[in-house]
């Protein structure tokens, strides 16, 4: 027999969660995480692979995570800034104009990663050896969830954050009312992890 204390069992905090109480932070599009309207925490599933049986197949819980996209819809600013923060990062992953848009990508983090173009003289794919450090093509960002009053309590943390789409802003001479532009882009990410604001580690909460 199982004997459960109940009392130990109860939630710390009865309050609701606020969907308009936080804050996105993301080290290199300064300029967007400013007009951040919207921002998700992205779900997750578990494959479940079913094992057979000579009666009914047993499901069985997967091993492989996957995560949905890291969504983030912001205002635009009149100068196309923000928007171009992004699609400057898009562009350098892409290259389609010449190989050096990929190298001034690199050297565009060189202030948070100094260490980065030192060797960029390759592509990566092509070093015999390895590959180039790609630290400036990724980026760590921050959602932090605040309280009722405004206090940053949990924070979810994503690693290894990169855009794959950036949706286009539709100008039109018969809107009736002034609708300012928004704009969403779609991140993918390694992994996210869960944290207590301002802790130096995170944590994982099994029940």
């Amino acid at each position: 027999m199982t004997t459960t204390n109940s009392l130990s069992r109860q939630p710390t905090s009865q309050d609701y969660a606020s969907p308009t109480q936080f804050k996105f932070s993301i080290i290199k599009l300064p300029k967007v995480e400013y007009f951040c309207t919207a921002v998700n925490i992205p779900g997750v599933s578990l494959g479940s692979p079913n094992q057979p049986t000579p009666l009914k197949a047993i499901p069985q819980p997967g091993d492989t995570l996957s995560y949905e996209n890291l969504s983030m819809t912001f205002m635009v600013d009149e100068n196309l800034e923000n928007y171009q923060e992004i699609h400057g990062w898009l562009r350098g992953l892409g290259f389609p104009g010449d190989n050096r848009e990929f190298r001034n990508l690199i050297t565009s983090g060189s202030d948070r990663f100094p260490v980065s173009n030192q060797s960029i003289s390759t592509e990566p794919g092509k070093t015999k050896y390895g590959t180039t450090d790609q630290g400036p093509v990724f980026s760590d960002a921050t959602l932090s969830i605040l309280t009722s009053k405004n206090n940053p309590v949990t924070e979810i943390r994503f690693r290894d954050v990169f855009p794959v789409s950036l949706t286009g802003l539709q100008y039109s001479q018969q809107a009736v009312d002034v609708d300012y532009l928004t704009a969403t882009v779609e991140f993918r990410y390694t992994i996210y992890d869960f944290a207590t604001t301002g802790s130096s580690t995170t944590s994982v909460t099994t029940s």
